[in-house]
């Protein structure tokens, strides 16, 4: 079984604290963390990434609004653990981690939502399009390079400066 088909009341019970809903969660949900955290992760994190998901799942399960979202969270779970861990490895955050996640736990989701939306409203309009595409309507890389006219590269590159501002904007 994987994420794709979990059944959605297992995550419920699990938010409830049934103990045995969160171990059969847990269970089914750590091969695609695992799969996703070698996506993300340099090889000596994936271990350390997939221990440290787990135990947010466990840990912040209850916070998860929308059961539906389940396998979209656990994905940018393992990508904000992966890169916590390369930049303990490496020393550097440019965006110094810790105060971030401070700011978004110290926010309600409706503020949390509106700043993002003031943020991406604020962007240039070449990024603004490029990460509406991407995050809002769900299109592949390939897709937004064949809408915009653009090579591959030039979208990703183009996404990835769109995400920094967007982030710099949001903890400014």
């Amino acid at each position: 079984m994987s994420l794709k088909n979990l059944d959605v009341t297992i995550i419920e019970a699990a938010r409830k604290g049934d103990r045995d809903a969160m171990e059969r969660l847990l269970a089914v949900s750590q091969p695609d963390v695992r799969r996703y955290a070698m996506l993300h992760c340099k090889i000596s994190d994936i271990d350390d990434a997939v221990q440290e998901v787990l135990l947010a799942i466990a840990r912040r399960l209850e916070t998860l609004n929308i059961l539906a979202a389940f396998s979209s969270w656990i994905f940018k779970t393992v990508q904000r653990e992966c890169r916590r861990l390369g930049r303990v490895t490496l020393r550097y955050d440019p965006f110094d981690e810790a105060t971030l996640e401070e700011w978004i736990q110290d926010k309600p989701e409706g503020e949390l939502l509106n700043e993002l939306l003031n943020a991406i409203d604020k962007l240039p309009k070449d990024y603004r399009e490029v990460i509406l595409m991407k995050d809002f309507y769900q299109l592949t890389n390939k897709e937004i390079s064949s809408e915009l006219s653009m090579s591959l590269v030039a979208v990703k590159s183009r996404l990835h400066r769109a995400r920094l501002a967007a982030r710099a904007l949001l903890i400014n």
